[in-house]
């Protein structure tokens, strides 16, 4: 079958396959504080790394019509700060948690029952418990397209300017994903396990 995006229906497909198509997907839990104080946590399926040298990640967040902005990308476009938080099997609970819509400045951490651990160059803290968290300064946002509903997204670009990792999933000098199993988002409702790990070399190796 083939169809233009947003047409799913006419093939006889229920829901826009997407995010079904593009998995899996990392989940960046973003941890960020407004100017008022107020500390937000959420996260995000569309997240991934951009570069390593200078570290980079980006984030996009749904903005409504009329231009209302997530809890999120409106405190980082005020304090121009972030942090990623990893999200390993033992944070699901959390993470899902989290995704509920709280009204503005109601604390995500608190509602989660996570502990608040502060970073070491952002004032944003991280969640406890985390396998690895990536402090940010914003360095871009983008606003994408909107469609016909005047909704859409802003892409938010950070630079990495330090990094946390729990020691316990360090083994031999490399983090091993067998000791907090990333969480990775899917289409629908539906989440995944990366259990299954193999290693393949490059010809040019």
């Amino acid at each position: 079958m083939f169809f233009l995006p947003m047409q799913h229906k006419a093939v006889g497909l229920a829901h826009n396959p997407l995010k079904a198509i593009v998995a899996p997907r990392p989940i960046g839990w973003i941890s960020s504080r407004g100017a008022d104080g107020s500390i937000n946590l959420a996260p995000y399926s569309y997240f991934n790394a951009v570069c390593d040298d200078p570290a980079m990640v980006m984030f996009s967040a749904e903005t409504l019509a009329g231009g209302q902005h997530k809890d999120s990308l409106r405190n980082i476009q005020e304090t121009g700060e972030f942090v990623v938080n990893i999200v390993g099997e033992a944070q699901f609970e959390a993470m899902n948690i989290s995704s509920g819509n709280y009204p503005y400045g109601e604390n995500e951490f608190i509602h989660a029952g996570l502990e608040m651990i502060g970073s070491q160059t952002v004032a944003v803290p991280r969640a406890g418990g985390v396998p690895a968290a990536l402090e940010c300064r914003l360095h871009d946002t983008i606003a994408l397209p909107r469609n016909a509903e005047d909704k859409g997204y802003v892409m938010v670009l950070g630079q990495v300017t330090g990094l946390y990792v729990d020691e316990a999933v360090v083994v031999d000098g490399r983090i091993s994903y067998d000791r907090f199993v990333p969480i990775s988002r899917l289409g629908y409702r539906d989440y995944g396990r990366t259990t299954n790990i193999f290693t393949a070399t490059r010809p040019s190796d």
